[in-house]
């Protein structure tokens, strides 16, 4: 018999590459975040939509800066997808409008399948085996997954572009990353 998890309190929680999804749980008259790594699982004060944000700010950039890069990559801006971080390949798509407090975030590369529930729920496995009911439509849940891989594919063509234009491969691009021509005393 598997032990149950006891969910851990974090008040500060950065999405990772081990983060699955995000959902949001009621704790009183506040909405909290649930969060569910491959292993692990996490509760925070903060709502879903904040700890995206944080997130993004994490990984050096706004929120509003990844979905504009979402629209200028591949036209969306409603239920907008986002890469939350590039380097790691963190893809995040909502549920719903982010600023409903109902909105629940998935990582595209922690869904192994997803199927109809009923009319109204999509079943989603995850990278990890485990199994939820999500309050979304498989249609919905379909655009939205599909919506976040050609976000994906758009970013790689973009960066396999640049890196036969200018004639970088991934281990030169990794290099530079530590490189720093200014130095300062």
């Amino acid at each position: 018999m598997e032990k149950e998890k006891k969910n851990k309190m974090m008040l500060e929680y950065e999405i990772n590459p081990l983060t699955m999804i995000i959902l949001p749980a009621e704790y009183g008259q506040k909405v909290y975040s649930k969060i569910m790594e491959v292993e692990d699982e996490y509760i925070s004060p903060m709502k879903p939509f904040d700890v995206v944000k944080r997130s993004c700010k994490y990984y050096g950039a706004s929120y509003s800066g990844r979905r504009e890069g979402t629209r200028q990559l591949i036209g969306i801006t409603h239920k907008a997808p986002i890469i939350v971080d590039p380097f790691h390949a963190i893809y995040l798509f909502p549920t719903l409008s982010p600023a409903k407090s109902d909105c629940i975030w998935i990582n595209h590369e922690h869904v192994a399948a997803y199927d109809r529930a009923d009319a109204y729920e999509t079943s989603v496995t995850f990278s990890n085996g485990k199994s939820l009911r999500l309050p979304i439509s498989r249609s919905s849940f379909e655009s939205q997954f599909m919506r976040t891989a050609m976000l994906r594919i758009r970013f790689e063509q973009r960066m396999q572009h640049i890196e036969k234009k200018y004639g970088m491969n991934a281990d030169k691009r990794m290099a530079l990353e530590g490189y720093h021509p200014y130095h300062f005393r």
